[in-house]
């Protein structure tokens, strides 16, 4: 074993025996006790750490704007939150689009949809267009992460929104992973290149659902929480380790159907590995640490006229 992965195996270890997690609890306890909260520090946090299980509900409302830095208007504002919710709910009851059978994560996005006024009639067709198959799966997995529907949807509603901004950027994240993804490992480059799987790797699906429906929700929380504290940049790292982790067998495959086929069977401790590599990779490069206009400052292409619409509309 390298000295590389010996490290790598330490810090992975000491993670899952609470070493790392006690003095991270420790740090965010402090900075939850600032009064106004400090939602700056708190990226800065969520950037630079794993967020602890009991905090994330909190850290992601706080980052995602769901509620405000003063501590005293948290129950006020949940209060409200909580009445727009039902509100929203009901008006979809009454035009009988909610239904006993119809999924939890469906029932968030149709109502993120009715309060941004953009559902449409024929919502059933809407919900097919692959950019709302890809905030459904973000739903999705946050219904496993949290128990409170409230919650879970302001907080879907905040990805949403999030997704949205870097949106029109998505083809630079791609075109970013490939040349990353050369740079590092040529020869599993070329051999994705020669069976023309580069083209079918789901990419835009990968960084569009932020790696909800690939990787299991533990590794997951820990990919999110880069992003609720400001940078998308992380995904280009998330998906060189999916790929790179994975080479082994993804060499040995002779066709596009079969590498995407076995790019979607990762397991939970594989998940786990791919996060972990992939944040340490992303702060040794520097963990852009602020957005711009654009996350992490990107900048859509002038001609990707159907992203920018998107952008522009959920923004």
């Amino acid at each position: 074993m390298s000295a590389e992965e010996t490290r790598n195996f330490r810090s992975s270890y000491y993670e899952k025996v609470g070493f790392r997690s006690v003095e991270e609890k420790k740090s965010i306890e402090i900075l939850l006790k600032e009064k106004p909260l400090d939602i700056s520090k708190l990226k800065q946090f969520s950037l630079r750490f794993t967020v602890p299980q009991m905090y994330r509900n909190l850290m992601w409302k706080l980052l995602l704007g769901v509620i405000s830095p003063h501590v005293e208007s948290h129950s006020f504002i949940m209060d409200q939150r909580t009445q727009e919710y039902n509100d929203l709910l009901e008006a979809l009851k009454s035009m009988r689009i909610v239904t006993s059978d119809l999924p939890k994560h469906h029932i968030f996005l149709i109502m993120w949809l009715l309060q941004t006024g953009n559902l449409k009639l024929d919502w059933k067709s809407q919900l097919e267009d692959p950019p709302y198959q890809n905030l459904l799966l973000i739903s999705s997995a946050l219904l496993n992460m949290f128990d409170n529907d409230v919650d879970i949807f302001w907080i879907s509603k905040g990805f949403f929104q999030y997704v949205a901004k870097f949106y029109a950027c998505v083809n630079i994240l791609v075109e970013t992973t490939l040349k990353s993804l050369e740079r590092e490992d040529q020869e599993l480059h070329s051999h994705l290149k020669k069976v023309q799987a580069l083209k079918s790797i789901p990419f835009t699906t990968w960084y569009c659902s932020c790696f909800a429906g690939l990787l299991k929700d533990p590794a997951l929380a820990k990919i999110w929480d880069k992003l609720v504290g400001g940078s998308c940049k992380i995904l280009v790292f998330v998906a060189i380790r999916v790929l790179t982790t994975m080479r082994r067998r993804l060499i040995l495959l002779d066709s596009s159907d079969a590498v995407v086929d076995s790019l979607c069977d990762i397991s939970e401790e594989t998940a786990e590995m791919i996060a972990n590599k992939a944040i340490e990779q992303w702060q040794q490069s520097g963990s852009p640490l602020t957005p711009a206009s654009h996350p992490d400052g990107l900048k859509p292409h002038a001609a990707n006229q159907r992203l920018k619409g998107f952008a522009t509309l959920y923004s």
